[in-house]
Parts: C-alpha cells; sequence; structure tokens
C-alpha cells in the first residue's frame, strides 16, 4: 500500500525559540551561536516581520 504524503505546515516562532532549540543539542554557547547563524546564512531559516521577509547578516 502506498503511503500518501503530508506536507508539514510551518510554523511561525520567534529567533528565541531557534536559539533554545539549538542550545539544547550544542556543547556551548560557541557552538549555539555558529548552528544558528549557519542556519540564517544559507537561508534553512528564515526571519520575517509581520509576513515580510528580513534579511539576516552574519558577521
Amino acid at each position: 500500500m502506498k503511503t500518501s504524503f503530508k506536507a508539514n505546515r510551518r510554523q511561525n516562532l520567534t529567533l528565541g525559540d531557534l536559539v533554545l532549540a539549538v542550545s539544547s543539542v550544542s556543547r556551548n554557547t560557541h557552538e549555539t551561536a555558529a548552528a544558528v547563524a549557519d542556519l540564517l546564512e544559507s537561508g534553512r531559516v528564515r526571519l520575517t516581520n509581520n509576513g515580510r521577509a528580513i534579511r539576516a547578516r552574519v558577521s
């Protein structure tokens, strides 16, 4: 029997939620900051403000 594909609906979470989720699996704050920066820079995570996309500059 073929299983049907169910698309996951994106949740609108805060930047704090992202940091909390990443920090729960990282070893220290440096690793947390690097992982969050990588997620933002790679485009896997997008920031929005009232439905409009915001560009995050990571330096």
